[in-house]
């Protein structure tokens, strides 16, 4: 994670258009990966300093694009760059004369990518939604919570950024490939709905193959199953099983010291519901740092619940240095990891408008 080793998109332009949710965290892995990403913010935006864990590595210049003198600038930036990135609704950019048919003209090898819930067309595509939405019509949603009350929100991760941003990063990626092997650049349209529909693909697999019911909660993965929840502790804290194969799960017997009636009936369904009453009753016995301790080098595939800030001290989480504090902001380490290249933690998130004058030079914009 120094800033002056060989990075992976090393000489990658990319010009990011403010926005809120997967654009700015899309382009943040993608400064992680030492691209030079060029955030054209509002004029007037406020400030965040440090807190701005999605900023860190990118410069920023604001333009009013609506002028026509910064519309110009904009521009010239795109048509300088390799990836263009932006979240606004379908046809905002094409009336400001940003579209991707006509900067595709000056710049014929760029990746345009184009970040929605619903998509570039569609009944709903002119539509305001959030990340809610977009999982809503997806059958994701529908698919997590216990079976008796409304699905809860998983975060925004399942949409926003598992659905959309990674998507879209993987999309600008592969587009940039084909852009540098042929000349020919084009369009990444990166629907949250499309991402969303796609991580579920496992799951209708083992729907179609009859090894999942559309019910909420009554599946192997979704809580029903005792070997595959969480428990609660005698100091009110969670752990986490998931003892999946037969194997393992006879590592969690031999651990709980249970019967053989579980032992010998791990995917008899119809027991389910009993056998998780009986783990209950046995981790409720006893503080998380007991179970932390019998579980200890096991393949029982037992682990403690942390939260967001107790993760950091998890002695696993911290041997990786998985997260880190900079400038007294603790936030996630760059990933993936690279064998050749390394990961890359550029400058602190920028000040608004603050880089113009070095953007301007190191672009030759004029």
């Amino acid at each position: 994670m120094q800033n002056n080793a060989v990075r992976t998109l090393k000489g990658v332009k990319i010009i990011e258009f403010s926005a809120i949710g997967p654009i700015p965290f899309c382009a943040m892995l993608l400064a992680d990966m030492g691209a030079d990403v060029i955030r054209i913010d509002r004029p007037g935006t406020p400030d965040t300093g440090s807190a701005d864990i999605q900023g860190r590595g990118k410069r920023s210049i604001a333009l009013d694009l609506k002028d026509p003198d910064d519309n110009l600038t904009a521009k010239k930036l795109m048509q300088s760059s390799d990836i263009v990135m932006e979240g606004l609704r379908p046809g905002v950019m094409e009336r400001l004369g940003l579209g991707p048919e006509e900067v595709l003209k000056a710049n014929q090898k760029l990746i345009y990518g184009r970040m929605t819930g619903w998509g570039q067309d569609g009944p709903l595509a002119e539509q305001a939604g959030h990340d809610i939405n977009y999982i809503a019509i997806t059958g994701a949603l529908a698919a997590i919570g216990v079976g008796d009350a409304p699905p809860p929100p998983p975060l925004n991760l399942l949409g926003d950024y598992g659905g959309g941003a990674l998507y879209l990063a993987m999309g600008l990626l592969a587009g940039l490939h084909h852009a540098r092997s042929t000349g020919q650049g084009q369009v990444i349209d990166a629907a949250i709905v499309d991402g969303t529909l796609s991580l579920m693909t496992p799951i209708h697999w083992l729907k179609q193959s009859s090894m999942w019911v559309n019910e909420r909660n009554n599946n192997l993965l979704d809580g029903a199953a005792h070997f595959y929840a969480t428990y609660v502790c005698a100091d009110g804290k969670y752990i986490a099983v998931g003892a999946i194969e037969p194997k393992f799960y006879e590592i969690l017997c031999d651990k709980l010291e249970l019967g053989d009636d579980l032992r010998q009936q791990q995917y008899a369904k119809e027991k389910w519901p009993i056998f998780k009453s009986v783990l209950s009753g046995i981790f409720a016995n006893q503080p998380l740092a007991h179970w932390i301790k019998l579980f200890e080098a096991s393949d029982a595939c037992v682990a403690p619940v942390e939260d967001m800030i107790s993760a950091a001290e998890h002695p696993h989480i911290k041997a990786r240095d998985s997260m880190l504090t900079l400038d007294g902001v603790l936030q996630p380490a760059p990933a993936p990891r690279f064998s050749a290249t390394a990961s890359y933690i550029g400058s602190k998130p920028p000040s608004i408008d603050g880089d113009r004058k070095q953007i301007l030079h190191d672009w030759g914009i004029h």
